[in-house]
């Protein structure tokens, strides 16, 4: 999964997990970059009496760094507080939830928005309100209106969401962690000879469920570095981003008296930049110290990118299928395709007209050239592809990032850094055999871009007698 549950000990604590990262250049209004952060994975539908929330005790942050440097520039934090209208109700909703401030809705929550930049801290917002779940047809009727009223337009140039919507990622969970196993619809040939065999059609392990979003949509002016930092106009254009969550050390359970209380210094205990980073590259043993450091760290976990674990098994699966892949392998050169893609950013001259590298220092963060406009016609293999808008020159809702990463990983990248290698016939074509056209809920397109999140009455579908 991109980064559902990905270590050990942010599987026991969904609220602050955070499982897919979008930056990309927002094509409803193409002077402005969308940052979208998900929470709290694999929420099935019907989540009652007590529906699923953002975490009061977390503080929630989206990280741009526009120097190179792999620490935060610009900062937009999302701090929520949840208010109870009748605290002798056990339901969420006592009647129809017809606007944000209707009297039948139980359980509320705000959220507080900072800006942080150059050191400073500038709230933005105090009391922001966030949407209801999508309880049902008779609780939510009306919940594209609902989601409307909860995005704000801010005076200081920012557009803000924050709330449930539907999950976009699409991926066969089943498959991939049954030993790598693909599922493509079609059987692929090379040669003559079937290398893959289709075993039904691949499943979306991640439809009709819901996450929680922060989403903020940021002019360009505001996140961008001035170019005599880098003495280049194309640099300045290009930034790197990530989420985290953290938490105050300490925690003091209530008693008869106090309610839990937290104190103490925050802490990260979940970030996400790429996806797949953590998922599958950080060795398990690793997983939970990643999710503590900032990108600027990510030096230490440089060996595990270059030697990847899956570009080994694909051959010991396919076996004759990944020869050259196999080859490279043995040979234990160093992945500098990978390494570019996701530690540094890829350079220019590598691919025509186009790079979002950051410069010398690694770091897991998805890299945007801003400068590059949306396709109004894009290609869902994004650079791989053609479509230099796309993933990994940040990552659109629609981007089928586990089949670009599958087949970087099995070589496809690689005459980029090294022009006497082959990749194999079968690289090109290694995909789970889905799309965004497997994910039910329909991506906007608009601002906060992800579907409307399924309500808990229809999801999932009743069975026909």
């Amino acid at each position: 999964m991109s980064s559902h549950r990905e270590a050990p000990e942010i599987a026991k604590d969904p609220v602050a997990d955070s499982s897919d990262l979008y930056a990309f250049v927002s094509p409803d209004r193409p002077d402005s970059v969308t940052l979208i952060a998900n929470y709290v994975p694999l929420q099935l539908p019907s989540g009652g009496p007590n529906f699923f929330e953002f975490g009061d005790d977390v503080r929630y942050e989206i990280h741009i760094d526009n120097d190179g440097d792999g620490h935060p520039d610009v900062t937009y934090r999302f701090e929520f507080t949840t208010e109870i209208t009748n605290a002798n109700s056990f339901l969420y909703n006592t009647g129809t939830i017809e606007s944000l401030d209707s009297k039948n809705w139980n359980r509320r929550q705000f959220y507080k928005l900072t800006r942080v930049a150059d050191g400073r801290e500038h709230v933005l917002a105090h009391k922001l309100p966030c949407p209801p779940c999508n309880v049902g047809p008779l609780s939510t009727p009306k919940y594209a209106e609902l989601a409307r009223q909860a995005t704000f337009s801010l005076s200081s140039g920012e557009r803000v969401f924050a709330g449930q919507r539907a999950d976009g990622f699409f991926v066969d969970l089943g498959a991939i962690f049954d030993l790598g196993t693909l599922r493509p619809f079609q059987q692929l040939h090379v040669a003559g000879k079937k290398i893959f065999k289709t075993e039904g059609e691949p499943v979306n392990a991640v439809d009709r469920m819901n996450v929680h979003s922060i989403a903020v949509q940021v002019p360009l002016s505001r996140v961008r570095r001035k170019a005599n930092r880098y003495g280049s106009a194309d640099r300045a254009s290009i930034i790197g981003a990530w989420t985290s969550a953290s938490r105050q050390q300490v925690r003091v359970l209530g008693d008869k008296v106090a309610a839990d209380t937290a104190a103490g210094p925050w802490t990260q205990v979940s970030r996400l930049g790429n996806p797949l980073f953590n998922e599958v590259i950080v060795p398990m043993s690793k997983k939970d110290l990643w999710n503590t450091l900032p990108p600027a760290e990510d030096k230490r976990f440089a060996r595990f990118v270059e030697q990847p674990e899956l570009a080994a098994l694909l051959p010991a699966l396919y076996p004759g299928v990944f020869r050259n892949l196999d080859a490279l392998n043995k040979s234990r050169k160093p992945r500098a395709d990978l390494a570019a893609i996701l530690l540094t950013g890829i350079p220019a001259g590598l691919i025509d007209g186009f790079t979002n590298n950051t410069g010398a220092v690694q770091a897991d963060m998805l890299r945007l050239n801003t400068a590059i406009r949306p396709n109004s016609r894009p290609d869902r293999f994004g650079v791989l592809g053609g479509d230099l808008a796309g993933f990994p020159n940040g990552r659109r809702v629609g981007d089928d990032v586990v089949s670009i990463a599958l087949r970087a990983i099995a070589g496809v990248t690689v005459p980029l850094v090294d022009e006497a290698f082959t990749p194999d016939a079968a690289a090109g074509a290694v995909t789970p055999g889905l799309s965004a056209a497997d994910v039910t809920a329909p991506f906007l397109g608009h601002f906060p871009f992800l579907g409307t999140p399924y309500d808990g009455f229809n999801n999932p579908p009743a069975a026909k007698s």
